[in-house]
């Protein structure tokens, strides 16, 4: 090919080029023409649209709250609207749990904790179509400040907690948005399992529930659940300070392993190792020694145990309780068990709309209890299973099945979901438990069961310092780690007893659900370390 023909093609290709690239531009400039057009023409829309907007005033996104102003304002609770409050202009502070726009109108569902309320935004002479379609585009689970009038309600609205009145909205400003796609809808995490399957509508996962835990508390499930852990702890305390208890704090941080087992966690201690403690054991003793008398306390507990159950956490709640007594250690037992009676009782007395909100999604048989509560002792148990055809040594300790099993049959027989089994055999207990005067095979020891769940292990302590060391030398632990603790013993001990209990298993079986991860607010499991 001569050198003028290659020449020739690549001006005719280059003139080709230039031929597309106007082309490219021409169009380029008519779209953004077009845009333009469209741009100006909604700006002149939204321009006459905000001159027609006579309630541009009573609706929008609010600046961030900064302390920029005290306002005196009342606002009012959601569970506080009730028929009293009718045709009475109110504010209120709460998140938008739904929104439906249907013509004119848009009503929505404003949730505050476990309480919601239905509410009405309507084209009218205190709202425009334009605050409609605002209160409409509300992402779910904002904030919002809300101004209303309270009206009854003809029929009941059934799919709200205050069913009498319904909002009439005159003013609504968003205090803080929510991003539109959140990680679980509300209304899936309090599906009751298998509802709603035929219309294939989800249920969400306990996994997916703890990885987005901030908002499955929102939940009026986790709201009821949390309340009522609360009154557990508030009826525990109020019942053993009545009863001439002194509270107390020990330390979590401890030399050696409390009950010196295996199962702790080790940390390091600038230069050497300590350990987080299994229970406060030891130190509620040390206070007895030290004539407290009576002391209970509330604290976390850890157990290093790869303990994958719906039962078992490696960092719960404890609350534990050690009394002097005077002369029998089942006056421990009775001051345990009227304590657990009192509580209850309180949940039973103030705590029925949690308890329902639970029952909603969870359904169970109301919690039954004895006053005074039940008292088997361990043979009378091995016996009955021996009844029920289980295969057992009159020493053996209780495994978890046998354990439900007991429950079963005590419910049967007593009509209870609360007991105490006392006299364990010695070889399953503590080395610090005191053994059976009457038959060395037998300790002074006790767990209390709920729903033929473990929620309590105690009893008698030994408390002289030479058969704690035969005790603990029996049990081959080394007496050089836990001589703090048997030298407590040398100056004179008065006989004592007591028990742990973990609250969030006493929640879990009180309202009859069946995973403590349910009870704890950011549980932590072999598996699990966040949120």
């Amino acid at each position: 090919m001569t050198k003028e023909k290659v020449n020739g093609a690549t001006e005719e290709e280059q003139q080709a080029q230039s031929k597309k690239a106007l082309k490219k531009q021409q169009k380029e400039a008519e779209k953004a023409a077009k845009k333009a057009e469209k741009q100006a023409k909604l700006a002149a829309e939204q321009q006459s649209a905000d001159e027609d907007d006579f309630a541009k005033d009573r609706y929008g996104l609010s600046a961030m709250v900064q302390s920029q102003q005290k306002l005196d304002r009342a606002l009012v609770r959601v569970q506080d609207l009730t028929a009293e409050k009718v045709d009475q202009l109110i504010w209120l502070r709460s998140r938008v749990h739904t929104s439906r726009a249907k013509g004119k109108q848009c009503f929505l569902v404003l949730r505050q904790q476990q309480f919601n309320v239905q509410a009405l935004v309507a084209v009218g002479d205190r709202a425009s179509k334009q605050m409609v379609k605002f209160a409409a585009n509300i992402t779910k689970e904002s904030i919002v400040d809300v101004e209303a009038m309270v009206r009854k309600v003809e029929q009941k609205i059934e799919s709200c907690s205050q069913q009498d009145v319904e909002l009439h909205i005159e003013r609504i400003f968003v205090i803080s948005q929510a991003e539109p796609r959140l990680p679980l809808q509300l209304e899936d995490a309090v599906r009751p399992d298998g509802e709603g399957e035929e219309e294939g509508r989800a249920t969400v996962n306990q996994d997916t529930r703890l990885d987005n835990r901030v908002i499955d508390l929102r939940t009026t499930t986790s709201q009821a659940i949390f309340r009522l852990q609360s009154g557990v702890c508030q009826l525990f305390r109020d019942t053993l300070t009545k009863k001439g208890f002194v509270e107390i704090q020990t330390p979590k941080i401890i030399s050696a392993a409390s009950e010196g087992g295996a199962n702790v966690f080790t940390v390091s201690y600038f230069k050497s190792s300590a350990y987080l403690a299994q229970s406060p054991q030891l130190y509620k003793q040390m206070c007895i020694c030290a004539d407290f008398d009576k002391v209970f306390c509330v604290g976390p507990v850890f157990r290093a145990e790869d303990s994958n159950t719906h039962r078992h956490l490696t960092e719960f709640v404890g609350l534990d309780i050690e009394m002097a007594f005077n002369y029998h250690y089942h006056e421990v037992i009775d001051s345990i068990t009227d304590t657990m009676v009192q509580i209850f009782k309180g949940l039973r007395d103030n705590f029925q709309t949690e308890i329902q909100t639970v029952n909603k999604q969870f359904p169970s048989e109301p919690f039954k209890f004895l006053e005074p509560t039940l008292r088997l002792e361990y043979t009378e148990a091995v016996a009955m299973l021996h009844e029920a055809g289980v295969e057992m040594g009159d020493e053996d300790d209780l495994s978890t099945p046998n354990e439900k099993l007991l429950g079963r049959l005590v419910k049967e027989k007593y009509d209870t979901d609360f007991y105490v089994l006392d006299k364990y055999p010695l070889a399953v207990r503590p080395f610090y438990t005191m053994p059976d005067p009457n038959n060395p095979k037998y300790s002074n020891s006790y767990d209390m069961f709920m729903r033929g769940e473990e929620i309590l292990s105690g009893a008698q302590r030994v408390h002289d310092a030479q058969l704690l060391s035969e005790r603990a030398h029996h049990h081959q632990i080394d007496l050089e780690k836990i001589k703090s603790y048997i030298d407590s013993f040398r100056f004179g001990a008065p006989p004592h007893g007591g028990g742990g209990i973990g609250l969030e298993r006493v929640c879990m079986l009180y309202l009859g659900l069946h995973n403590v991860r349910q009870t704890s607010m950011f549980p932590r499991d072999p598996k699990r370390l966040t949120p």
